[in-house]
């Protein structure tokens, strides 16, 4: 804003609804969806845009790009022509002359190949530290006997399956065991036992009248329809009465969606949301204090999405940490992603461009690349296709489709390329769709809650340190007695925490989080062993667990500091109003020193470090010193 102006008045700015830039124009905020019309698809009304008519190029979410596609390898750029593959978002990046930068949260595995190598990186971890976003605690992780047994049918049960497109069920006898893992519950196999258990326990943790609000994520739009009546059961049982709007499906299929989108921001109800896809990214509401993940996802960049949806702060509940309930594993699936990537892998390339590729080349290299591809597509769509294609393909192959894959695969690569030359029609009639619909079974296997542990120190790549609150104390403990002598910031802390600064307590916290002790977790593994809930501070948890200090919640020491202080001597008004502010800041950072005096409302309100020194006559920093000192005394 200048002079009362916001931008908008003082530049020139073109917004979606405009397709073109004037010279005047100074910016102009599109979308990629747009740009790749106009680029790849010019028409008279609607030319190609030039490539120097803009100086720079803001992506926000630029990860998105490779949601269906992935990068070539070396080899396979020799013989494919790189623009059938290459993500039309990337192109549209790449074609103007342009400064490009590239704004992520969760950056995929090729993301540096477009904008270079990150210029600036800021991590979850660190703006949890900093206060900017908030941690959440160890996740529940609820386990039921059908998960962790899996659903059988017995060879010769009677199954139920439903036919998704119409609705229709049958009842047929297994001809072999059939075995569905708790990967394909509520996708391969309607279960509403192990649904209800997982509902159950949610209504044990969540109260529908809480001004907090709930995100669950469903596999299917007909799951969540699910998950709404049996947790609206479940909260009804638990609380006698429930708002119906209280429990609402937000997806695609829901009616009004955006409408609901508002409501669950803007309103108290619904404050229970059960979604599909619509909500995984791009979605802020504050007052998320719970996730619920009753579904599966193969992405990294996906679940780090679907958890940030409750990372905002929310001063106006007092949101300090959020909830995370697993039922799916999906934790310790997660370990198994340790890069970013993409979804799918080229997934539109069909059998007749793969046997051509086949066909073309002589290179071994070529080989290794194109077989795996072809014989997965093969399978994949034999699998699928009805009787009329099967018998099809076996009249062109010549023999079962039993053996075919197995025939083929034992082949060398010059037989399959002539097998594919005399039968020209096998790869267009394998690629044409598919009109079986694969059913859906339904289980009416009963269920029961098994446990519900809690992950401590959930690393990086998803998996948890430890389920036992005795345990990941003692690996606490044993990681300060290794490492007291090695690390100079964890010495202050033990011995003298006071002379603490604000860079140590910051190195010392991106460290224990990097070795998975974070204050969170502490927290909630004393809770569960001791049957406390204490909000010490991670400087509490280090003399605990090193030297056996009294764990007190730290605010609790903060009043007790500044009261000593000011009853230690006589305080003219303003300086006892500043003794009480210092005290709210201290709780809020844990250190409050020079640097934190000179800025925000100290700063603005109070004019800073030097105005504020005059009020204390010189002595803030003795001030400050004796406020810290009397914070780590002995409180026994």
């Amino acid at each position: 804003m200048e002079l009362l102006q916001v931008f908008t008045d003082i530049y020139e700015v073109k917004e979606l609804k405009d397709a073109t830039c004037d010279r005047e124009t100074k910016v102009h905020v599109a979308t990629v969806q747009s740009f790749v019309r106009r680029i790849m698809y010019p028409s008279d009304s609607s030319p190609s845009p030039n490539v120097d008519d803009y100086d720079c190029v803001i992506i926000d979410e630029c990860h998105r790009g490779y949601l269906l596609d992935r990068e070539l390898s070396t080899i396979e750029l020799e013989f494919r022509d790189f623009e059938d593959y290459v993500s039309k978002y990337r192109r549209v990046v790449e074609y103007f002359d342009a400064v490009r930068i590239g704004i992520t949260a969760t950056p995929a595995l090729h993301t540096s190949e477009i904008f270079g190598e990150p210029i600036f990186q800021y991590t979850y971890a660190e703006a949890v530290i900093d206060k900017f976003l908030i941690d959440y605690e160890s996740p529940h992780l609820i386990q039921t006997e059908l998960a962790q047994s899996g659903i059988v049918w017995e060879k010769g049960a009677e199954i139920e399956a439903i036919d998704p497109r119409t609705g229709k069920r049958d009842l047929s006898k297994t001809a072999d065991e059939v075995k569905v893992e708790i990967k394909d519950f509520n996708k391969k196999v309607i279960t509403p036992a192990f649904n209800r258990v997982v509902c159950e326990y949610l209504a044990e943790q969540i109260d529908p009248v809480l001004a907090e609000k709930t995100l669950i994520f469903c596999a299917t739009d007909d799951h969540a329809d699910l998950v709404v009546q049996l947790l609206k059961e479940a909260l009804i049982a638990k609380y006698r009465e429930v708002e119906d709007e209280a429990v609402q499906k937000i997806t695609g299929a829901a009616d009004r969606p955006l409408q609901l989108i508002l409501k669950y921001k803007n309103e108290q109800l619904p404050n229970i949301a059960v979604t599909v896809d619509l909500l995984t990214t791009g979605f802020d509401v504050q007052k998320i204090c719970n996730i619920v993940f009753l579904r599966r996802v193969n992405s990294r960049i996906l679940f780090e999405q679907m958890l940030g949806r409750a990372t905002r702060l929310c001063p106006e509940i007092g949101k300090d940490r959020f909830r995370v309930f697993d039922a799916v594993n999906i934790f310790g699936v997660m370990s198994q992603f340790t890069e970013m990537k993409p979804v799918a892998v080229i997934p539109k390339i069909s059998c007749e461009k793969l046997v051509q590729e086949l066909t073309r080349t002589s290179d071994p290299r070529h080989h290794q690349e194109i077989l795996p591809q072809l014989f997965a597509r093969i399978q994949r769509k034999m699998r699928r296709a009805n009787q009329a294609k099967r018998e099809q393909l076996e009249a062109i192959a010549g023999l079962s489709l039993e053996h075919l894959l197995d025939d083929l695969r034992a082949s060398k690569p010059s037989q399959l390329a002539n097998w594919f030359r005399d039968r020209p029609d096998f790869a267009s009639v394998i690629d044409l769709p598919d009109d079986r619909t694969i059913p859906v079974f339904i289980s009416y296997h009963p269920d029961r809650l098994v446990a519900v542990q809690r992950g401590y120190g959930v690393a990086e790549d998803g998996s948890t340190y430890s389920t036992r609150p005795d345990e990941y104390l003692q690996l606490f403990q044993q990681f300060l007695a290794d490492n007291l002598n090695l690390i100079p910031a964890l010495m202050v802390a033990v011995q003298s925490p006071k002379d603490l600064t604000r860079a140590q307590l910051k190195e010392l916290q991106m460290l224990l989080e990097k070795n998975r002790f974070r204050e969170s977790d502490l927290q909630g593994a004393w809770r569960d062993r001791k049957n406390e809930d204490i909000a010490a501070s991670i400087i509490g948890f280090i003399r605990q667990a090193a030297i056996g200090d009294a764990l007190i919640p730290y605010s609790d020491r903060v009043d007790r500091a500044v009261r000593k202080i000011m009853s230690s001597r006589s305080w003219t008004a303003p300086q006892r109003q500043l003794l009480e502010r210092i005290g709210k800041q201290l709780k809020a950072e844990t250190i409050v020193d020079r640097e934190a005096l000179d800025r925000g409302a100290f700063k603005t309100e109070c004019g800073g470090f030097v105005r504020l020194n005059r009020t204390f006559n010189g002595e803030l920093l003795a001030v400050l010193e004796s406020i810290n000192e009397e914070i780590w005394r002995d409180m026994g």
